[in-house]
């Protein structure tokens, strides 16, 4: 009778096998560890760096010139003495009120504009609309500079010359917002417009009942961008209001350093004084304001 063979059973792994494991697992523990220490460090050299610049502009603003020269980074106690000196040499309050009104006159009287070009070339969709939107693109490609000398002597025409509107006029109506309501609105829902229009509800009823609310998103997104960029706007108020009693904030900045000598504290201060309502205004908006642009993007 053959004898039985009993098949053999394998080895356990080895010592030597399981440490190798337990190497490559320590291993790979390491450089995952390492790679996530390495992003954070380049995220917080990136954060200082990006807030560095408003960090010094607000320690500055309570130090003396000679200190911001010497790039002290110590909160000072100049603070109301810089306030002080800045509100006896400027019109530090009509200019704030200058800029205020020029970026809320632009911002309401831009949505509403924009709003209703973008709603209009979308919703009655045609072919001669897609082409008069291809030139308002195409109008975005040229440089403001081209334009400059004959807005002035369009407004120069027409006698407003150092008047508040002059300047809020050419930015009621830009391409940017324009196309940015114009693809917010592609989302839109045509069936509540024939559902609305079948209950009789007017067309600019549906606009402002319907749209609007549904555009909130949107509507932010165009506010701050329309409100940062008539705050900050420099060149054509420069251009337009001639009289040294009218100006803007950024004019009011750009004199203070166009003297022999400048006060940096003073300077600094009027600079963040400057930037604090559009900062506040982003602040307030920014989750509408990054929901209204991915909503157009989309």
């Amino acid at each position: 009778m053959p004898a039985t063979t009993t098949p053999a059973t394998p080895a356990a792994p080895g010592p030597a096998r399981s440490r190798r494991a337990r190497a490559v697992l320590l291993l790979t523990r390491l450089s995952a560890r390492l790679r996530r220490a390495a992003i954070y460090v380049f995220l917080t050299i990136c954060s200082v760096v990006s807030v560095f610049p408003l960090f010094f502009m607000v320690v500055s603003a309570t130090n003396t010139s000679n200190d911001v020269l010497a790039s002290r980074l110590l909160p000072g106690s100049h603070l109301m003495d810089n306030l002080r000196s800045l509100a006896s040499t400027t019109s530090l309050g009509p200019a704030l009120g200058y800029s205020a009104a020029i970026a809320l006159a632009t911002t309401v009287l831009a949505l509403l504009v924009c709003s209703l070009a973008g709603y209009g070339f979308e919703i009655y969709h045609s072919k001669a609309k897609d082409a008069v939107m291809a030139v308002l693109l195409l109008a975005m490609m040229i440089p403001f500079a081209a334009t400059m000398i004959p807005l002035f002597r369009l407004f120069a025409g027409l006698g407003m010359v150092n008047s508040l509107w002059a300047v809020v006029v050419p930015a009621v109506s830009t391409p940017f917002l324009i196309l940015l309501f114009r693809q917010a609105s592609r989302s839109f829902p045509h069936e509540v417009l024939e559902a609305a229009r079948l209950d009789g509800l007017s067309e600019v009823g549906i606009f402002l009942r319907i749209y609007v609310p549904t555009m909130k998103s949107t509507y932010a997104a165009a506010a701050v961008v329309t409100f940062m960029t008539a705050w900050n706007n420099f060149l054509w108020p420069r251009i337009i209001l001639v009289d040294s009693d009218v100006q803007t904030m950024p004019l009011l900045i750009s004199n203070l350093s166009a003297g022999y000598v400048t006060n940096y504290g003073v300077l600094m201060l009027a600079v963040l004084l400057a930037s604090l309502p559009a900062m506040v205004v982003f602040l307030a908006l920014q989750r509408s304001f990054a929901n209204g642009i991915m909503g157009a993007l989309k």
